[in-house]
């Protein structure tokens, strides 16, 4: 029956998420108290209390379908972010707003750029529609702008863009990402992807909700599964022209964001304390896991997200041998990067037993 599949559908290889706590329990036969996990960039402090409370309020109406418009959030995010109402697309995480814009865009006659090492679901959802994906060398890691722009033909459609980057934790300057904006063709359209925003300091966050006036080939695509805390309610938002919102809604899914995932969002964006913690406890654990690499002699990418990827000799080992202590990192061999695992910030303790862990197999 695979057969009856179309091509480049066949092809695809799935994406594999980090791995879960129950699931490394089962295999290693370990507590999963004992399990420490920092492998999906989750956010170590949970949720905010405020998204707690309204979660619980939320499930009074959980036999009703959710709102299919996300009224209450998408009027939270006009005022947060200020932006027109009919500019903002909602999704199942961020993810989702990936895959609507290729979806909405591209054709298997079309093709789509990402950079290497770049997030891995921009090949996923670019090979699902068929379309053609063209793949930029990097650039220490991250982006080289110049040469994504070479790349463009008269088949390009959409250029993924990810700011900071996953998993390299790179950050392209303000300057020449609004430049680069600036040369893009008006037939191609720029997906930016911002997950990791409210990580960054307040010299570095993004400035490109203010571009969107300028340019309407643009989409930002943000998450409230990072620094908000809610991975596990798969909830995301773009922001873009009208008109290509109008087209990502035709291809959206009906309530494609759940009722809890909504009321959760609303109460995370009025949480500006938890968010606040949150940076601030990512900016200490991000400190104690490069001083510890450093410590190591470990080679490792600076990073502006809530991870950082390092180097270690027979990774893939190294790895397994983690995985034996009951401590879950991130392989990349996937990202071209076999040499490198990608570990997230988590509490003060979990960095600790993480580096201990790393410590005792390397020597």
């Amino acid at each position: 029956m695979k057969n009856l599949a179309p091509n480049y559908i066949q092809a695809i290889a799935p994406y594999q998420g980090g791995k879960p706590i129950s699931e490394l329990a089962r295999e290693m036969g370990l507590n999963e108290a004992d399990i420490v996990k920092l492998a999906s960039n989750e956010n170590p402090l949970g949720i905010s209390p405020k998204a707690e409370f309204a979660i619980q309020e939320a499930l009074q109406d959980i036999a009703r379908y959710p709102d299919g418009n996300s009224f209450i959030l998408r009027e939270a995010i006009s005022q947060k972010f200020n932006v027109a109402q009919h500019q903002i697309v909602f999704g199942n995480g961020s993810n989702d707003i990936l895959e609507l814009a290729a979806r909405a865009f591209l054709t298997p006659d079309c093709e789509a750029i990402y950079a290497q090492h770049a997030f891995a679901v921009y090949p996923l959802v670019t090979q699902a529609t068929g379309a053609t994906g063209v793949v930029v060398p990097a650039k220490d890691f991250g982006h080289d702008l110049d040469a994504m722009l070479q790349a463009v033909t008269p088949k390009t459609r959409i250029i993924f863009v990810a700011n900071p980057n996953n998993p390299t934790g790179t950050l392209l300057a303000k300057e020449a990402l609004l430049e680069f904006l600036k040369r893009v063709p008006n037939h191609v359209l720029v997906v930016l992807d911002e997950a990791y925003d409210e990580y960054l300091s307040e010299t570095h966050k993004s400035e490109a909700i203010g571009w969107l006036q300028q340019f309407e080939n643009l989409i930002i695509s943000r998450t409230f599964s990072k620094a908000y805390g809610l991975a596990g309610l798969r909830i995301g938002f773009g922001l873009m022209h009208a008109d290509v919102a109008d087209m990502l809604n035709r291809v959206r899914q009906p309530f494609n964001v759940n009722s809890i995932a909504q009321a959760a969002a609303v109460a995370s964006l009025a949480d500006d304390d938890f968010v606040a913690r949150s940076y601030a406890l990512n900016q200490a654990g991000m400190a104690q896991l490069t001083q510890g690499f450093k410590k190591l002699g470990l080679e490792y990418i600076p990073s502006f997200a809530n991870f950082v990827s390092f180097k270690v000799k027979d990774a893939a080992i190294v790895n397994q041998k983690l995985l034996q202590n009951g401590v879950i990192v991130r392989p990349i061999a996937n990202y071209e990067m076999p040499d490198y695992l990608r570990v997230s910030v988590g509490l003060f303790a979990e960095n600790a037993r993480f580096l201990a862990v790393l410590e005792s197999i390397l020597k």
